[in-house]
């Protein structure tokens, strides 16, 4: 318990305070991946929030389809911010 409190504590101090300049390969894949991940689930709880018969739970799964679009949005107007438009070349290539 001790070392968790530790490790959590450590993770508190490399929290940055100002995104980096330069968007690594890897950083560029999990971002994609993140899009992928919130497009995916949006879909499937629009598809899903069809197909059921209660209403209650339908708008209930309509509204976690809503969350993981605006956790799309909010990615992508991060990745669009004109802090990042800089430099318009290959992410990560500087």
């Amino acid at each position: 318990m001790q070392q968790q409190n530790m490790n959590f504590q450590g993770q508190q101090q490399g929290i940055m305070q100002t995104p980096p300049s330069v968007v690594s390969t890897k950083d560029s894949l999990y971002l994609t991946d993140m899009l992928s991940w919130n497009l995916l689930a949006m879909k499937k709880a629009h598809f899903f929030a069809q197909q059921c018969q209660d209403q209650e739970l339908k708008m209930e799964i309509e509204k976690c389809g809503q969350m993981h679009q605006k956790h799309y949005q909010k990615i992508l107007t991060h990745l669009n911010s004109p802090q990042n438009q800089v430099y318009s070349g290959t992410p990560g290539m500087q």
